[in-house]
């Protein structure tokens, strides 16, 4: 039962998300050609998505993962800072982009189904303040059925240059239980989805400009390693590959 509510509704994603998956794969044309970066975020479940952008075999170099565990790994926090109510808090979105090796030319990909804590907001605005394009992966449905966590009372679909909906539920399961409840979280396979759309789409935009996407190779294949680190050098003082 889950494979086919799961399946059908991939497949209702790729047809309504086309139009936005072309936009945002163009914003992510435009980034590269000008030697930008993709920076992609996201939280809790989420994060997963932001594995899916950056530092992928088969995916874009040019790209990092911004996290909340940044704020320990590069800004010195205590490891308790880590809490689940971390990503409600705006405060922390300043210091997450001040932590980044951040450059005028880049884009951002934010990831949150709900879209509406603090963190994510706030660092949303901070993006667009800056000038840099955004991309938003949400669940729309979701989101217009939440109250905004953050101060100015904005969610993340109202700050982005393109929004790619995946399609979930509000509280994102898809299977009822008898007594009431759901189960069966659907956005982690939407949004994964959207995010190989975006990254495919825009490699194929690339070649047919006739130009050489910069693509990681596995590294468990022969000669991956030293395509990788070619590749790397390329933005040297850009990437950050932390675990």
């Amino acid at each position: 039962m889950f494979a086919e509510r799961a399946l059908e509704l991939a497949r209702q994603v790729v047809h309504t998300q086309a139009d936005a998956v072309g936009r945002a794969a163009t914003l992510l044309v435009t980034t590269l050609r000008d030697g930008g970066v993709v920076n992609a975020f996201g939280s809790g479940h989420s994060e997963a998505i932001a594995m899916e952008i950056a530092h992928r075999a088969g995916g874009l170099v040019a790209t990092n993962r911004l996290s909340l565990r940044d704020l320990v790994r590069y800004g010195g926090a205590p490891a308790d800072i880590l809490t689940p109510e971390l990503e409600r808090d705006p405060a922390i979105a300043q210091r997450i982009y001040d932590l980044a090796p951040v450059d005028p030319r880049d884009l951002f990909v934010i990831i949150s189904s709900s879209g509406v804590n603090g963190s994510v907001v706030e660092l949303a605005t901070l993006v667009k303040d800056k000038g840099h394009p955004l991309i938003a992966l949400t669940s729309v449905r979701h989101s217009n059925q939440m109250a905004s966590r953050h101060p100015s009372g904005r969610k993340l679909l109202d700050l982005a240059d393109v929004v790619l909906d995946n399609g979930a539920p509000y509280g994102d399961a898809i299977l009822e239980l008898p007594g009431g409840g759901t189960y069966g979280a659907v956005s982690t396979i939407t949004s994964a989805l959207l995010a190989q759309l975006m990254v495919t789409q825009a490699v194929e935009m690339l070649v047919e400009l006739g130009e050489t996407p910069p693509v990681y190779l596995s590294a468990n294949v022969t000669g991956g390693d030293e395509h990788n680190q070619a590749m790397e050098a390329r933005y040297a003082g850009r990437l950050r590959r932390g675990a």
